[in-house]
């Protein structure tokens, strides 16, 4: 049995550059996009961190502890501004949130304001 002839001879769609081209576009939304969503995700953690020994600590040592998080990740003055520290007594719950906002500059394209919203709720 004989394969079916194929017109294309094996070309991509958009040829060689195209597939460059998107690939070059991902590379370069991720390396602007990346390390804000990384400092977010490690932002976040400690607040959960926190939020574990919610039982032994105090709101004020909470409050330091994630402040000090938000300075060494370079996080804008108002993610320490916006720090909420809330404990229900029916259920025992503490709740630690955040808001903050970060301009990114895209080349050709303009700023962009990306909003984050650390939030974590736990049970002590």
């Amino acid at each position: 049995m004989v394969a079916p002839r194929l017109d294309r001879a094996g070309r991509a769609p958009l040829g060689c550059i195209g597939t460059l081209m998107v690939f070059g576009i991902f590379i370069y939304a991720v390396s602007k996009l990346g390390p804000p969503w990384l400092h977010y995700q490690q932002f976040r953690d400690e607040m959960h961190a926190d939020a574990q020994f919610a039982s032994s600590l105090p709101d004020s040592v909470i409050r330091n502890r994630v402040l000090l998080r938000a300075d060494s990740l370079g996080l804008p003055l108002e993610a320490k501004k916006n720090l909420n520290i809330h404990r229900s007594k029916s259920p025992k719950v503490i709740l630690i949130e955040s808001r903050y906002a970060l301009r990114i500059n895209f080349f050709l394209i303009g700023d962009k304001i990306i909003r984050f919203h650390p939030k974590v709720e736990e049970a002590i």
